[in-house]
């Protein structure tokens, strides 16, 4: 089976986060009867690993997919369209079908298939893992298969969700002057992020921008009652000089000057951040076999869980990384083969110690 049928197929099977039974059910069935392969199944999170002695590379992917519409899936000989084709399921048909071929001398390797990445960090599937089974993670260096255009995106930006929550005092609407509307109040924090400047922070070479947004707001309980609370979420995603502590301690200083003491700012939800390690020799020949080019990986990436294990990791996969979670998702043959291609000369290189 060619890469981009094996994609079809993946992206025709619905795996949203929390739903993500059926692929690995389909992954581990095909993977399973492979001689070369012992294979894990915890809980939707499959591992398969060649048992030997040489240094071990960890390839990893999530099953999950956003929400979507797979109605909208298109395959030709050249091209597969549909939710999921970059983020990640092109990605994963190049592993299973890598996982499938006779490995290289020299080189252990272990395929990763886990599941809720596209949800909060505390669900993920790669946590579970380290939870349940940390045993399975053991790897000296590691790929996870984000979509990076087929270059190596270095290390990844931290997350933060925050919760603010502003008070008022209620009151009735044709006499507001007996309260204060938190709806109101809200507006100067609002306007607060909306002011930032993204700071840009170089790391080995690499730059990381750090951003700033309100991506929800809530308030209110009736259309004649003055709202005495209302709520907005702040995404944070930070440079990976600073840990989860010190970008919560940032994010409250910014704020200070436009919160209370009444009012609160909770974080509900922190991922830390990742070095690039390209000071890891088998990263930086990575980065040469892919092109040369590395970049800073501007999302959140379960690089910053490999690192936490201490395993040096990159971002590599197929794919252009602008068109995830886009309705038009979409990955070419050409793509794939060429993921497949670096990835193939790249064990190899490690396998025969010069990786």
């Amino acid at each position: 089976m060619n890469f981009l049928s094996r994609a079809y197929e993946f992206v025709t099977t619905p795996s949203v986060s929390r739903a993500e039974a059926r692929l690995a059910t389909e992954i581990e069935t095909t993977l399973r009867p492979v001689v070369h392969l012992h294979v894990d199944r915890v809980g939707d999170n499959v591992v398969a690993a060649t048992r030997g002695t040489g240094p071990r590379v960890l390839v990893a992917g999530h099953l999950d997919t956003v929400p979507g519409d797979l109605s909208r899936v298109h395959w030709d000989r050249e091209e597969l369209t549909g939710l999921g084709a970059v983020d990640m399921k092109g990605s994963l048909a190049v592993m299973v079908e890598l996982a499938l071929e006779t490995p290289p001398p020299g080189v252990d390797l272990t395929w990763v298939f886990y599941a809720r990445e596209e949800v909060t960090r505390a669900e993920s599937g790669l946590l579970e893992l380290a939870a349940l089974r940390p045993d399975l993670l053991v790897a000296d260096v590691a790929v996870v298969g984000e979509p990076t255009g087929g270059v190596v995106e270095a290390g990844c930006q931290g997350s933060l969700r925050a919760r603010v929550t502003l008070r008022g005092v209620a009151a009735h609407t044709a006499r507001p002057y007996r309260g204060e509307n938190a709806i109101h109040r809200l507006g100067a924090v609002v306007a607060r992020v909306a002011a930032y400047e993204p700071r840009v922070v170089a790391i080995d070479g690499v730059d990381f921008t750090e951003q700033l947004q309100v991506v929800t707001v809530a308030g209110g309980i009736a259309a004649n009652v003055v709202p005495d609370e209302a709520t907005c979420v702040i995404n944070h995603r930070f440079a990976p000089d600073r840990d989860i502590a010190s970008a919560s301690a940032w994010l409250h200083a910014y704020l200070e000057d436009v919160l209370e003491d009444r009012d609160e700012l909770a974080i509900e939800d922190a991922a830390p951040a990742a070095s690039p390690r390209l000071d890891d020799p088998r990263l930086a020949n990575l980065v040469a076999m892919s092109g040369g080019v590395v970049r800073a990986k501007v999302g959140w990436t379960d690089v910053a869980t490999l690192n936490e294990l201490g395993v040096p990791a990159a971002n590599l996969g197929a794919g252009d990384p602008e068109l995830a979670h886009h309705p038009d998702e979409r990955v070419t043959r050409r793509e794939l083969d060429d993921y497949a291609t670096t990835l193939r000369a790249w064990l190899r290189v490690v396998g025969a110690g010069s990786g």
